[in-house]
């Protein structure tokens, strides 16, 4: 099956804001933009691309900067959401499109909220996964926040540190990592225990789900290995940068019509008030215009429930008359 898919998808590399970045695309029609997260690539699209492909869209999977087959710059500070949302209106304004529908997962989520915070103008309609909107604290920097929330051992902290988290990682192979990370079970939150790396408390399960295959996780290896880790982690490593940089954005609301969706057993979604946040007002007074989905499911939905979750993009496409 998956050989069929992957003939039918195009690779190109374009030139956008000064990098090269790598797609993937399928189709024909309106375009709609599909971001990846941590640590992941075009490919974890693949059931998506060739769903909207075949529903008449035209699906475009970037690797994002410093992620496969896209240019990777070296220092943290290329990794702010004005760098990424810049390489994004590059892609649009490469298929003369004044406009894109954009979906996004994890970090491709935080990608696609920022790309309809700073250009509303450009988003047609975007549809987010796992990790909703919050608003920029004023008063304190996101990792400070999150290591008073939950200490040293928090994921975000430790990759704060440039190489500590390579180095960590290396002692795994790279197909070891890819489980480690893409079938976490884990519901509470991503904290190790003192002393622990994150890598080391992660564990690796014996056995695959069904919804991805050793074959399928071996592209994951086999991308990360030519790529490495440094460029991913370094979106974590420009986190207080961004938020200097979003002081002008402070209190403004996302206008662009938005879906949501979220597993229920997402990482932290019952235990660290996720939950009440995104049934509860706050959330739909700075979305105005949302419509939250919870589904059966963990963090990486896209690939677990690759057919739900196609079906919720699709379903919200389709509001939108085609022009």
């Amino acid at each position: 099956m998956s050989g069929v898919i992957m003939s039918e998808v195009n690779h190109q590399r374009i030139k956008t804001n000064g990098l090269w970045i790598h797609i993937a695309e399928q189709g024909t029609g309106p375009l709609v933009l599909l971001l990846h997260g941590f640590p992941e690539i075009w490919y974890s699209w693949r059931h998506q691309i060739t769903h909207l492909a075949n529903h008449g869209y035209h699906a475009v999977a970037p690797d994002l900067r410093g992620y496969g087959d896209s240019d990777s710059p070296l220092s943290p500070n290329s990794y702010t959401f004005l760098h990424v949302v810049g390489d994004l209106i590059g892609l649009l304004d490469h298929f003369g499109e004044q406009q894109a529908f954009v979906v996004g997962a994890d970090w491709g989520a935080i990608a696609g909220w920022h790309l309809s915070l700073f250009r509303p103008d450009r988003v047609k309609g975007l549809v987010t996964l796992n990790v909703p909107y919050f608003p920029r604290s004023p008063n304190s920097k996101p990792v400070d926040s999150i290591r008073r929330l939950f200490g040293e051992g928090s994921h975000v902290f430790q990759f704060q540190e440039p190489g500590r988290a390579e180095k960590a990682f290396a002692r795994y192979d790279y197909l070891t990592v890819m489980k480690k990370f893409l079938l976490i079970v884990n519901t509470d939150n991503l904290v190790a225990p003192p002393g622990m790396e994150i890598i080391d408390y992660l564990e690796t399960p014996s056995y695959l789900p069904p919804w991805i295959t050793e074959e399928e996780l071996q592209v994951y290896a086999d991308t990360f290995l030519e790529s490495g880790f440094t460029g991913p982690l370094n979106y974590y490593r420009a986190m207080d940068l961004n938020w200097e940089y979003l002081a002008p954005w402070q209190g403004s609301k996302i206008k662009v019509p938005t879906k949501f969706i979220v597993g229920d057993k997402d990482i932290g979604f019952e235990t660290i008030g996720m939950k009440e946040y995104v049934e509860g007002d706050v959330f739909k007074s700075l979305v105005p215009d949302l419509e939250v989905v919870i589904l059966d499911g963990h963090h990486f939905l896209h690939e677990e429930k690759a057919e739900q979750v196609s079906h919720e993009i699709l379903s919200f496409l389709r509001k939108f008359s085609v022009d």
